[in-house]
């Protein structure tokens, strides 16, 4: 075999470069760029072009999902809402829907209090794996409950249905 040398910095771009074009934008660099990996559709990058916006394209391309293969949104069984509440005040809107009436729409959110935490959601499955977790610290008290509408399964009346009330 013949030792072929292959000078640094050919080496140094040559993996960065595939290291660029092969990655796709995980959920946590998309939200940090804006975007909303789990719902948004590549036909939506289109149009920032109509708005002047051609700088964002290729970012958004990277987060996005092709419409026709677009998966449907994911819907999960139970979320979880960890915020701080020392830290209430750098996020008044999450304070508000946390202290709202909000959150008991939802009777598959649970809110913890953990120290120092900036404001999370995780979204578990049916056997209370955590499959995602999203950062809400940007985020205004209807952008957290049209979150959870959308991504958390709504629990069914069991058979009994409107006869809860009745229940002796």
């Amino acid at each position: 075999m013949a030792n072929i040398k292959i000078p640094p910095l050919l080496f140094i771009l040559t993996t960065f470069l595939v290291q660029n074009c092969l990655c796709e934008f995980t959920t946590e660099d998309c939200a940090s760029l804006g975007f909303s990996k789990a719902n948004l559709l590549c036909s939506s990058c289109d149009q920032l072009k109509d708005f002047s916006l051609d700088q964002l394209v290729d970012h958004c391309k990277e987060c996005c999902h092709n419409d026709d293969s677009a998966p449907k949104e994911k819907k999960y069984a139970r979320a979880i809402l960890e915020v701080c509440t020392c830290k209430f005040p750098a996020y008044p809107q999450i304070q508000a829907f946390v202290k709202s009436d909000k959150p008991a729409k939802f009777p598959n959110l649970q809110i913890k209090y953990l120290r120092g935490l900036d404001p999370i959601i995780k979204l578990l499955d049916k056997d209370g794996i955590v499959r995602e977790t999203v950062a809400i610290e940007k985020w205004n008290t209807d952008s957290v409950e049209e979150f959870l509408k959308a991504h958390l399964v709504k629990e069914e009346d069991d058979d009994r249905g409107f006869l809860k009330t009745n229940l002796i």
